[in-house]
C-alpha cells in the first residue's frame, strides 16, 4: 500500500440483526428489492444469515438470533445512527414504500447539498434513509 492509496476502498456490507427473520427478509427483498446472494441456516447458533446485494455491489447481511435485545433508538444512542440508501427518484421511492404500508417521514432538503432525503424504519425500527442522487 502506498501513501497515496487509501486504506478503505468502500463499504462492503452492513450487518443487521432482526427480531423476526421472515418479516425482515420480506421487507428487504420484496419492499426494498435487494437481491438474495445466499441464505444459510446455522444450526449451532439457531441463526439465519441472509446475504443481500444492492445494485452497486454493497451488501446487507441480515442475521437472526434467538431473543436479541431491542435496539435503543429514542433517544438516539451512541454508535451507528442510520443506514442511508441512494435513490434516483425520491418521490417514486417514497410512493413505492407507501404502497407497501411503510410510514415515511416528510421529505427534507439537505441544507449543504441541496439534495432531498427522508427517513423510514425497517420492521425492527432501525432508522433507514433514502437520499436522492
Amino acid at each position: 500500500m502506498t501513501s497515496r492509496q487509501p486504506l478503505v476502498l468502500g463499504t462492503h456490507h452492513v450487518a443487521i440483526i432482526c427480531s423476526d427473520y421472515e418479516r425482515s427478509k420480506r421487507f428487504y427483498t420484496e419492499v426494498l428489492g435487494l437481491e438474495v446472494i445466499s441464505e444459510v441456516y446455522r444450526a449451532a447458533r439457531d441463526s439465519y444469515k441472509l446475504d443481500l446485494k444492492l445494485p452497486d455491489g454493497t451488501q446487507v447481511e441480515l442475521f437472526s438470533f434467538p431473543n436479541p435485545p431491542p435496539r435503543p433508538s429514542y433517544p438516539e444512542a451512541c454508535g451507528l445512527r442510520h443506514l442511508a440508501f441512494a435513490v434516483a427518484d425520491l418521490g417514486a421511492a417514497v410512493a413505492h414504500l407507501q404502497t407497501h404500508g411503510v410510514a415515511v417521514e416528510p421529505v427534507r432538503v439537505d441544507e449543504y447539498t441541496g439534495k432531498q432525503f427522508t427517513f423510514f424504519a425497517d420492521p425492527d425500527g432501525l432508522p433507514l434513509e433514502l437520499y436522492e442522487r
